[in-house]
């Protein structure tokens, strides 16, 4: 699908606009909405999108129809797989409401958004009240993520112990072992282990980018006798495990609301200054989504503005004549539509410069490395048949990443029979050399096909 390899999972409270959130997200998803607990019983599967600019804008020769997603405008829709997983509250790693189960199925996720009420409306089971503070929410999530993790890894802890000292196998390996069902492989286990250790010793902080498995290192000051180990530093453990294994991005929704949302705001941006912070309002992107399909509004996802009719007849209103013209075709808006279109005006797209919706998505793509989008082609003719669609993939693709090994993600036998990468004006790429945005539009040429 577009060459995406992850998984974004959003997750949250009942009642925190989760859920209208994954629907204006994927544009219509069929996940259940209402103002109660659990009413998405099962996790949801769909599909958003990463909005970056086509390298369609720098070729008008080219007809830009992508395999996957959308181009509209020389702006690119590319697909990405959300996770839509039912509300959460305390407790829920002691079995509370469906609590292991929703936290069983956060492992499949690479990167979470935490969409989060910020206008205090909604208390920690989701029921309405007023004046909650809205910073407590990501802390007892993480809470229970860790303690989730933590009963696990603790209720076998004797005999992991005992066995590990009993075949003398590294940290690194006993810790893959058991950390491998939550999606976790060698090299960020060793990451754990490093920053773990240095935490210990107070030392600098160690890099979340999983780094190269080194099969004979071991931590300073761990020690490499588990049975000596307490509740106490497995916990920490679990800690910087979960920190490093599930990167976030709180999504700051209902910002339009009101009651004590810009307090809020303050305390979160305070108290969690290494994650990112977007500010939302779900509800207004649904509902401007909502008037395009019928025809009242110019409005296309990500825009920082919309248009009505009466904008067309507005000489004041800037906007190209091209687009005047769409607007005067548009269906006129009634009195209580039009107040609610003046609000999220002001409220959201004026203050904050769009929705949110997917400045999150993109958010919680860089948090995943950093990515890339890069433009497989197979040829450079722009002419004919053969050139009309010459942009149809596109892979979000971890920056820096080698060009044979992208020639692998593309098919196994191209990273076999790598030769060379080519850029639009000729210039041959090295196998080792990096992606950037600077030759993310690359051929691919093997020793058995120009490809």
């Amino acid at each position: 699908m577009g060459g995406t390899d992850f998984i974004i999972g959003c997750v949250g409270k009942p009642s925190a606009g989760k859920s209208t959130f994954f629907n204006a997200a994927t544009e219509g998803s069929n996940a259940k909405v209402g103002n109660f607990p659990f009413t998405t019983i099962n996790p949801n599967e769909g599909i958003g999108f990463f909005l970056t600019d086509c390298p369609c804008t720098n070729n008008p020769e080219c007809q830009c129809s992508p395999r996957y997603g959308r181009c509209l405008n020389g702006r690119r829709f590319v697909p990405v797989k959300l996770l839509d997983v039912a509300g959460l509250i305390p407790g829920a790693h002691e079995g509370r409401g469906l609590g292991n189960k929703f936290l069983d199925d956060l492992r499949h996720a690479d990167v979470l958004m935490h969409v989060i009420d910020v206008s205090g409306t909604t208390n920690e089971k989701g029921e309405t009240t007023i004046g909650y503070d809205a910073s407590q929410d990501h802390a007892w999530l993480m809470e229970e993520m860790q303690l989730w993790i933590f009963n696990n890894l603790w209720s076998r802890w004797a005999s992991i112990a005992r066995r590990q000292k009993a075949t003398n196998s590294s940290l690194v390996l006993t810790f893959s072992q058991q950390f491998s069902g939550y999606g976790a492989q060698q090299p960020l286990i060793e990451t754990v282990l490093r920053t773990f250790d240095a935490r210990l010793r107070k030392g600098p902080a160690v890099s979340a980018e999983p780094t190269k498995y080194e099969e004979d290192w071991e931590p300073r000051n761990l020690g490499n006798d588990l049975t000596a180990w307490d509740k106490e530093r497995v916990m920490e453990l679990v800690k910087v495990f979960v920190e490093l294994r599930f990167p976030f991005v709180l999504v700051l929704n209902k910002c339009d609301v009101g009651g004590d949302a810009d307090r809020n705001v303050m305390k979160i941006s305070e108290k969690f200054t290494n994650q990112p912070l977007v500010m939302c309002s779900a509800l207004a992107e649904c509902f401007l989504q909502k008037m395009k399909q019928q025809k009242y509004v110019l409005y296309e996802a990500g825009d920082c503005t919309f248009y009505t009719r009466a904008d067309a007849d507005d000489k004041f209103c800037m906007m190209d004549e091209a687009t005047r013209e769409k607007a005067r075709k548009l269906k006129p808006v009634d009195d209580k539509n039009a107040s609610r279109l003046e609000k999220i005006k002001d409220m959201v797209i004026y203050r904050y410069g769009s929705s949110g919706v997917h400045e999150a998505i993109r958010a919680a793509v860089t948090r995943l490395g950093n990515r890339v989008p890069v433009y497989p082609v197979r040829h450079w003719n722009t002419t004919g048949s053969k050139g009309a669609n010459l942009y149809a993939e596109c892979l979000l693709v971890p920056r820096n990443t080698r060009m044979r090994d992208f020639a692998g993600m593309l098919h196994v036998a191209m990273e076999r029979n790598f030769l060379y990468a080519e850029g639009p004006d000729g210039r041959r790429l090295k196998e080792s050399d990096p992606l950037t945005e600077e030759n993310n539009v690359v051929r691919i040429v093997t020793d058995t096909s120009g490809v």
